[in-house]
């Protein structure tokens, strides 16, 4: 299957937000192919960014991922509760990733819906706040920390270009335009804050 590749991971992390969106993540579970859209994205860069796990290069236990070769998954845990699934990316002892935000459902739906809500009756209003979170999307991927250091690269976890690389059928997409701001709940981060390094895709009029 076609699929991003190692190199693809190894660049400006910035760049790489920009370029995931509109691209396919695909979640393999037992047989099934889990995939969505990505539709939204934020980058984060240890060196330079007091927003990210590993500025300044601090490096703890949760962190290590983050020091990984490119293209590997860091997984984490916030409020106790969610998850949250970013790409590492730039080079090995380089702390950089992207953030998964948002994805547009594509394949396996009645699983994800079955992950996310369990038996609750699929409302209007969670029809349109499915996977418009980072927290969301992992539960719906059933993506925990015991995914963390996934090489994206492998079988479990990866990104294709379209749906036609898992031999899906790629729908009708909507006309759309790439728009960029500062990033979400990093107000601690001071100048870091207001960094444009969060890229979503917004339907066109």
């Amino acid at each position: 299957m076609a699929r991003l590749s190692q190199e693809f991971y190894n660049q400006d992390t910035v760049e790489a937000a920009r370029q995931l969106l509109g691209k396919v993540l695909v979640r393999r579970l037992d047989r099934e192919f889990l995939a969505g859209r990505i539709t939204e994205t934020e980058a984060y860069i240890g060196r330079c960014d007091k927003a990210c796990h590993a500025y300044n290069y601090r490096k703890t236990a949760r962190t290590a991922t983050l020091y990984k070769p490119p293209g590997h998954a860091y997984i984490y845990l916030i409020y106790g509760m969610y998850h949250c699934l970013n790409f590492v990316t730039e080079p090995e002892n380089e702390p950089a990733a992207v953030l998964i935000r948002g994805l547009s459902p594509l394949a396996g739906l009645e699983t994800m819906r079955r992950l996310r809500y369990g038996d609750k009756p699929l409302t209007p209003y969670r029809e349109k706040n499915f996977l418009n979170g980072p927290g969301k999307v992992c539960r719906a991927l059933s993506l925990t920390k015991g995914e963390n250091g996934l090489d994206l690269t492998g079988e479990t976890l990866f990104v294709c270009d379209s749906l036609e690389d898992i031999g899906g059928t790629m729908p009708a997409l909507p006309k759309e335009r790439m728009k960029s701001g500062p990033r979400i709940g990093v107000d601690y981060a001071e100048e870091a804050k207001d960094f444009p390094w969060r890229f979503w895709l917004e339907k066109e009029d």
